[in-house]
């Protein structure tokens, strides 16, 4: 689903009063908020849906795979998300350990 879909979809659920122009600023609102919200520090945690947070990553050290040489890799910061329990399969079987 891309945006416009997305927009189209919000629509439908807004109902008859709504335009699409109205469910595209909702949209917008919504996106901004949370980036917002993000780039501050700040978690932001939907109940139902599930949580965004940015992440660092400490420099390290890693290996070139063509060569073989060693690297420095920089620190970084990425953002992640955490989806809610809605989204995790309820199985009988439970997860394999890593090794």
């Amino acid at each position: 689903m891309n945006k416009t879909e997305l927009v189209e979809s919000i629509h439908e659920k807004l109902g008859e009063g709504a335009t699409k122009k109205c469910a595209e600023a909702a949209l917008s609102a919504v996106l901004d908020s949370i980036t917002d919200a993000v780039k501050k520090g700040e978690k932001v945690q939907l109940i139902g849906f599930g949580t965004f947070e940015m992440k660092t990553r400490a420099a390290r050290t890693g290996r070139n795979p063509q060569t073989g040489a060693a690297m420095k890799i920089a620190a970084s910061t990425t953002l992640a998300f955490k989806p809610s329990s809605v989204f995790k399969k309820k199985s009988g079987k439970k997860p394999a350990k890593k090794k």
